[in-house]
């Protein structure tokens, strides 16, 4: 939308005019799903007394001024015009409500067009038949952790109706990219030094030209573009855990990596690994939240604006490398000590700050179109896209009514797969988002997924 200048206006952040360019053009999608049918009349009223319309970016249009500079221009906003309502069934898969759900999200992710500019950027999709909220929030308005947290403000306890949902952190010293208690002697100063100029050289090389060697699950150019299949992939906490205790120090974050890279591995197998080497590359692009506090943070605190965990866009970009190993290993637990030993070696480098510090000040000083240029060839020169948001450990509810499951997942990426954790009550739910002309069986691999971590925890199990 065009518009002359307005003294109330207040510019994008340079996160969020990246998310607005037409090759990196992001929309979050938030499922909800729910126990009880759904009363629609009901959550209007709810979302119009919510936090979230408390909060600028939700009642403000994006507008572009006479040199094409994205603003925030507040406006009344018109619930009526941000609900969907789908009454009957999606008729594909009627009587299964989880690839019904599916489908309607991967043809969702293929379409930006529904966020018009013309009301502020966010929508609510109600799947009536399928006891299903989806929230459509533009990525310019923030990350999963900021609208984790906003989401979170809305619920309840299921054990306590008066009480809002525990808010999950973590330590900093074990979640950070830094290790502090390195910087402490010279060794440990080295050993950390050494990282950050490694891993920040092989990030700028994959913003250039270094990519993957191709396999059956490599994107590129234009597969965003291509049409979209959807599975989830279903994890208990406990397995996880299992697994966890079964290597020294490991955290989930380990394990879910060892589950990706026992997972891709079967896959391979499965589909033909033509001529593929153990030991052959493929590089993951995850997301890392950069706020002071990790994990979920307390809304208030994200909505002052001299808070250091702030509202918006604040993370980073790694590169997770993981390892083709045919799937025929004969200790499973391998998969998570080879991730641990890379995860442990990214922890004490410094690329996440370094890639959000470069992004800005491309995107700062090259402007948009350059910014956008890089952050399209590094995901073209990467294999696959993987995020983890931690969600509340208890059951939750909205407006009374107790949600089932919580999932997550972004628009089209070059990249022919792209995974969205979210945990939630015990439970871990992966969505894995395909383009389907390159991974046509998401399903499979999602089911190479849980037997991977199945397969970890009984040889745990058989271990102690």
């Amino acid at each position: 939308m065009r518009s002359t200048a307005n003294d109330s206006d207040e510019p994008l952040t340079p996160a969020g005019r990246l998310f607005l360019q037409p090759s990196t053009n992001q929309v979050i999608h938030c499922v909800i799903g729910v126990k009880n049918p759904i009363d629609v009349d009901s959550i209007k009223p709810l979302i119009r007394d919510s936090l979230m319309l408390q909060h600028p970016r939700f009642t403000s249009l994006m507008v572009r001024n006479h040199r094409g500079f994205e603003h925030w221009r507040r406006t009344e906003v018109d619930i009526d015009r941000h609900i969907k309502v789908i009454a009957n069934p999606i008729s594909a898969t009627a009587g299964d409500d989880e690839s019904a759900i599916n489908d309607y999200l991967a043809e969702l992710c293929m379409d930006t067009s529904g966020l018009s500019t013309d009301k502020p950027l966010w929508e609510v999709h109600f799947l009536i038949a399928h006891k299903c909220l989806i929230f459509r929030i533009h990525h310019a308005l923030g990350d999963g952790i900021s609208l984790m947290s906003m989401f979170l403000a809305s619920c309840r306890k299921v054990e306590d109706p008066e009480a809002p949902p525990t808010i999950v952190s973590f330590d900093r010293k074990k979640s950070s990219g830094r290790n502090w208690r390195d910087w402490r002697n010279v060794w440990g100063f080295v050993v950390t030094l050494w990282f950050c100029v490694i891993f920040s050289i092989d990030f700028v090389l994959r913003c250039l030209w270094v990519r993957d060697r191709r396999t059956v699950i490599s994107g590129g150019a234009g597969v965003e573009d291509w049409p979209r299949k959807m599975a989830t992939a279903k994890f208990r906490l406990d397995d996880m855990k299992v697994v966890k205790k079964a290597v020294t120090n490991a955290t989930i974050n380990d394990v879910l990596f060892a589950i990706i890279s026992s997972g891709l591995s079967r896959y391979l197998d499965f589909r033909g690994s033509n001529g593929l080497k153990n030991g052959i590359r493929i590089t993951g692009l995850a997301m890392v939240n950069l706020r002071p506090q990790q994990g979920l943070q307390d809304l208030t605190n994200l909505m002052r604006s001299n808070s250091g965990a702030r509202w918006g866009n604040k993370f980073g970009m790694i590169l997770l490398p993981i390892s083709y190993h045919g799937s025929n290993c004969s200790d499973p637990l391998e998969y998570v000590r080879r991730a641990k030993a890379m995860i442990d070696r990214k922890k004490r480098s410094l690329e996440a700050y370094f890639s959000y510090t470069v992004g800005d000040f491309v995107m700062s000083n090259l402007g948009a179109k350059f910014a956008c240029l890089l952050n399209y060839r590094i995901v073209c020169n990467t294999t696959f896209t993987i995020s983890n948001v931690v969600g509340p450990q208890e059951e939750i509810m909205l407006g009374g009514n107790p949600i089932t499951f919580l999932r997550a997942m972004n628009s089209a990426l070059p990249h022919a797969l792209t995974l969205n954790m979210v945990s939630y009550a015990g439970r871990a739910d992966m969505q894995i988002q395909v383009a389907k002309d390159v991974i046509p069986d998401p399903k499979f691999l999602a089911k190479c997924f849980e037997d991977a971590l199945l397969e970890m925890k009984d040889h745990a199990i058989a271990k102690s």
